[in-house]
């Protein structure tokens, strides 16, 4: 994957433990998770509106994540994401399984 690319490039489940992640730090609307996930990971991944508000449906309709209407920093109205408690569970399995998967496939690639 080169620097920048995104469409389609994080698998689903990826994204959303991003997600979770991000919002594990605190409420955010939709921007500033695409920013911080940016900012986070150098410029490497920049998710478009196209793969984070489907997500972040995901994550509302699976009660992992709730959303709530309020004014943003420069007075407009934003929708902004919290975690839920389900959400944190979910975040602290998914990323229990990346790492696992992460280690096994670094293995994978030094023996082969």
């Amino acid at each position: 994957m080169s620097k920048g690319t995104d469409k389609g490039a994080l698998l689903q489940g990826t994204l959303d433990l991003l997600v979770l992640r991000i919002l594990a730090g605190g409420p955010k609307h939709g921007f500033a998770i695409s920013q911080r996930l940016s900012d986070l990971s150098d410029d490497w991944l920049q998710v478009d509106e196209g793969s984070l508000y489907p997500c972040l449906y995901r994550l509302e309709e699976r009660g992992c994540v709730r959303s709530q209407v309020s004014l943003s920093e420069n007075n407009r109205r934003a929708r902004y994401y919290t975690i839920s408690k389900r959400g944190q569970e979910e975040l602290q399995t998914r990323s229990e399984n990346w790492r696992q998967l992460s280690g096994v496939v670094s293995n994978v690639l030094k023996k082969g």
